[in-house]
């Protein structure tokens, strides 16, 4: 039995690490999905991907029938303030990279994820009032570094990177606090961005700048896959998730914007002076840091974990082997 069920945790880690690179890997080559849209612009796209990604949730929802969770919410205000400040935010997010790889930034989008994680750690010592590890201290300090060296190369700071950024590490924190897996979590935060993306698309339309019916089905058909675009690498990603480790996880996370990078490179053919490479150096540098400092934390929990089994095993039962364990911890 045991070999049986060591089997099925290799099947079930095999599966949730396939997932993850499937998650990863459609959200890094995204940026040649976008420019296919043209001529529609950025917001017409942004709101197309609104209202289709709440139709390609709902099917997903129909399929897995699960619905409870939605009466629950509706009875919570303040979750539900929670629901609207993460759509908000996510807008800006989706807005801003569409409109950044369309118009030929899809190099300093790609950074906006490569700092990302810097973001988030920075957040949590202001508003979060956490405590970091010397690591990490050094890790934000070269990102910041790094910051100034690119903004002197653009000539001006990566805005659309910062923006980016800070825009996706806020949607984490308020997730967070709303605390509703990633089918559920994107239902509802579509379902408040589907009114206003309808409203914007109607008025469009009766303004004649609508592209949706007047460049042809094949156009249509691709503005009406935004939803499923968008919804796909979720349903992996949230696959993955209950699957493996999240250092597992926080490792992956770097794919997207790799891919995103050597896209900007090497298909889109941007501009990499030797100022960008600097750079871009010092933000690998520092998720190096973070990355390494996050491994030998899990490492050394992980051997504390086990050396408090093993004692525990080891000491007798009664008072005197629950002495024993509460000297161990």
């Amino acid at each position: 039995m045991d070999s049986e069920a060591a089997g099925q945790s290799r099947s079930e880690q095999r599966i949730g690490l396939l997932n993850g690179f499937a998650a990863y890997g459609m959200w890094g080559l995204v940026p040649l999905f976008w420019p296919l849209l043209k001529p529609a612009g950025a917001v017409e796209i942004l709101a197309h991907r609104m209202a289709w990604s709440l139709v390609a949730v709902g099917i997903a929802l129909l399929f897995v029938r699960r619905w409870a969770w939605a009466g629950e919410l509706i009875r919570q205000p303040r979750r539900l303030g929670l629901v609207a400040i993460a759509a908000a935010v996510i807008t800006v997010n989706w807005g801003l990279y569409i409109w950044s790889v369309n118009t030929g930034h899809v190099v300093e989008a790609s950074l906006g994820y490569f700092i990302n994680p810097l973001v988030t750690i920075a957040m949590g010592v202001l508003l979060l009032g956490e405590r970091l590890r010397p690591v990490q201290w050094a890790a934000v300090g070269v990102g910041l570094a790094a910051v100034l060296v690119l903004a002197f190369g653009y000539g001006r700071p990566p805005w659309i990177s910062l923006v980016l950024a800070f825009s996706f590490a806020t949607y984490g924190l308020v997730k967070k606090k709303v605390n509703l897996s990633g089918l559920e979590s994107l239902t509802a935060e579509t379902a408040v961005q589907f009114l206003p993306a309808v409203g914007y698309l109607v008025w469009l339309g009766a303004q004649g700048d609508a592209t949706f019916t007047s460049e042809g089905p094949g156009h249509a058909a691709l503005l009406a896959a935004t939803g499923v675009v968008t919804a796909i690498p979720l349903v992996c990603f949230g696959a993955a998730a209950i699957r493996v480790p999240l250092s597992t996880l926080g490792l992956l996370q770097y794919l997207a914007p790799v891919f995103q990078f050597l896209l900007g490179i090497l298909y889109f053919h941007e501009a990499m002076p030797p100022e960008r490479w600097a750079g871009f150096a010092l933000v690998w540098l520092a998720l190096s840091l973070l990355t390494w400092d996050a491994l030998r934390t899990a490492r050394r929990a992980a051997a504390a974990r086990e050396a408090v089994a093993l004692a525990g095993a080891s000491v007798p039962a009664g008072p005197k082997g629950r002495e024993a364990r509460e000297t161990v911890v």
